[in-house]
């Protein structure tokens, strides 16, 4: 802990504290990038998530469980495998030309790689609510979807918020896809840490570093106050 944490961040602080005021200001775009394409990925795909889980559960088709499945098999796929699948895909459509003007298809290949992460913590928030939930609930006249705002939303607000929160930070610290990706001009955190460390400019890049880090810090509090939750 002390070697691969508290020693890096200790580095990290006091490479902002020797910055000071002198901030580079091209942090507050860099970072206006990561939240917006973080927040609006992580909605979409949570969205998506809830869309797929409902439907494997109403219908309880095995095929649409099966797509589900094989969903997940996206966060495996490394950032930059899937990045170079996406150009080949682009480049035999010849509308690779999309990349330098629009995000779409930075937030397509997000979605390929996190929505698992989404899908995963829905499908987990499902299993809490029983059919006979359901089945009393349609007894005192609940129509369905009534029955999802009323019901299944407030039961699932603690998933649904973990999904958010995790797509969100994935979004946010993926390097290899961002790069190969991104249109032109666009620069995340994590595309601006890689810059400055390849050009060895240290003293910059600590607070755009940081502050990855200390977003990828939410999702160990969460799971740590949950872990004593259960305890």
């Amino acid at each position: 802990l002390i070697f691969a944490f508290i020693l890096p961040m200790a580095v990290l602080f006091d490479l902002v504290s020797e910055q000071g005021l002198e901030m580079d200001s091209r942090y507050w775009t860099w970072l206006k990038n990561s939240l917006s394409l973080s927040a609006f990925t992580a909605i979409l795909a949570v969205l998506c998530a809830l869309f797929l889980a409902y439907a494997a559960r109403l219908t309880q088709s095995k095929t649409l469980q099966g797509v589900n499945r094989l969903l997940t098999v996206g966060y495996a796929l490394p950032g930059a495998v899937l990045g170079v699948g996406i150009l080949s895909l682009l480049g035999l459509l010849d509308i690779a030309w999309l990349m330098s003007i629009s995000v779409g298809v930075l937030v397509y290949a997000y979605l390929i790689r996190f929505l698992s992460a989404g899908l995963q913590s829905i499908e987990t928030g499902l299993t809490r609510i029983t059919p006979a939930m359901d089945g009393t609930a349609a007894l005192l006249g609940a129509k369905p979807m009534e029955m999802i705002w009323r019901i299944h939303l407030p039961l699932l607000k603690r998933s649904v918020l973990t999904a958010l929160l995790f797509v969100f930070v994935d979004v946010m610290k993926e390097l290899p896809a961002t790069l190969l990706l991104r249109p032109f001009n666009l620069d995340t955190l994590a595309v601006a840490t890689y810059q400055l460390a390849a050009d060895e400019r240290l003293t910059e890049l600590a607070l755009p570093a940081l502050s990855i880090v200390l977003v990828g810090l939410l999702p160990v509090i969460l799971l740590s106050r949950a872990i004593a939750q259960k305890r």
